[in-house]
């Protein structure tokens, strides 16, 4: 795969005009929005935590006087919460540009569920992205050169779609399920594009990972204080790049002038763990498009989102 130059944060074009909605506050998510909001784009930063997104906007505003930013609550959790979400972006909006589906959990040691009852990792990372993506369809199809850019991970070349027990109720392996979570999130971006690319929707949909990064994600997974935690905790600032860095594949991805659909992006250097943005590899399991025809369907029936229909609906 061809080799991309050097790209970095001072290489984000303008975003003038353009607007983004970025799920995640912390970490990846807020740099995201930082970098958008720093080069002109109008930024929704979505997450549960309404404290923590008024801190995230806050920060922003501080960096950047002229950021035009706000925080908007999102339980990705919840199929309601993502509903309601939609529903007043719908309202409120013409169009959308941008939608970033970052936010995410990481391997919590016990079995939790969602609201809707969803293995907590695959309802998070994928089915809850999945509804949001479908609600808002509408206003992307309306939007300038729209992207869809969707958060995977080094673990998803790990990961399978478990459809005898997708949601780990018989047997809960955390870092199965969020392989499995993961693997999705690539499926699904790549299902995206054929599928825009088959029906004239516009999109441009590409699956991106942040190598190792410093972030929330690692430490709040088997807990800051388990083994694991510590560990990343100590080792954290040698082995894994900032949280700065990991975002720059997702804002190549969401800016670059010659970024593609269906082209994944990760950091370019050692098994892809940090680096600069690159070509990324992915899984061949995860090119399987008849396992991401069926997971396409399944997801519309476990979200009661039919996602064609409204993508289709002018």
């Amino acid at each position: 795969m061809e080799k991309l130059p050097k790209w970095t944060a001072s290489d984000i074009p303008s975003q003038r005009g353009r607007s983004a909605i970025v799920t995640g506050t912390g970490g990846l998510g807020y740099e995201t929005a930082l970098e958008l909001a720093k080069n002109e784009a109008e930024v929704i930063l979505a997450g549960r935590d309404k404290a923590k997104g008024a801190e995230g906007v806050k920060k922003i505003r501080n960096s950047v006087s002229s950021a035009n930013i706000q925080f908007e609550e999102l339980d990705l959790a919840s199929l309601a919460s993502v509903q309601a979400f939609a529903e007043r972006m719908n309202k409120d909006r013409q169009s959308l540009d941008l939608l970033i589906n970052n936010a995410g959990v990481m391997t919590p040691p016990t079995r939790k569920t969602t609201k809707d009852g969803f293995e907590l990792q695959l309802g998070t990372n994928y089915l809850g992205h999945f509804a949001l993506t479908a609600h808002l369809m509408p206003l992307l199809r309306k939007g300038q050169k729209p992207r869809v850019i969707h958060l995977s991970s080094v673990a998803h070349r790990n990961g399978a779609i478990h459809f005898d027990d997708l949601q780990f109720e018989r047997h809960y392996d955390a870092m199965k399920a969020y392989a499995q979570s993961k693997i999705a999130m690539i499926m699904f971006a790549l299902e995206l594009q054929r599928r825009s690319d088959a029906s004239g929707w516009g999109l441009l949909s590409i699956p991106v990972h942040p190598g190792v990064s410093r972030t929330d994600l690692l430490l709040n997974g088997a807990g800051p204080n388990s083994p694991a935690g510590i560990t990343r905790r100590l080792l954290g600032p040698i082995l894994f790049q900032p949280a700065a860095q990991g975002a720059l594949p997702t804002l190549y991805a969401a800016t670059s002038p010659n970024a593609k659909g269906g082209t994944y992006y990760g950091p370019g250097g050692f098994s892809e763990l940090r680096g600069l943005p690159q070509p990324g590899k992915i899984a061949p399991q995860a090119l399987d498009t008849s396992v991401a025809s069926r997971l396409w369907e399944v997801s519309k029936q476990l979200t009661d989102v039919d996602f064609d229909k409204i993508a289709s609906t002018n």
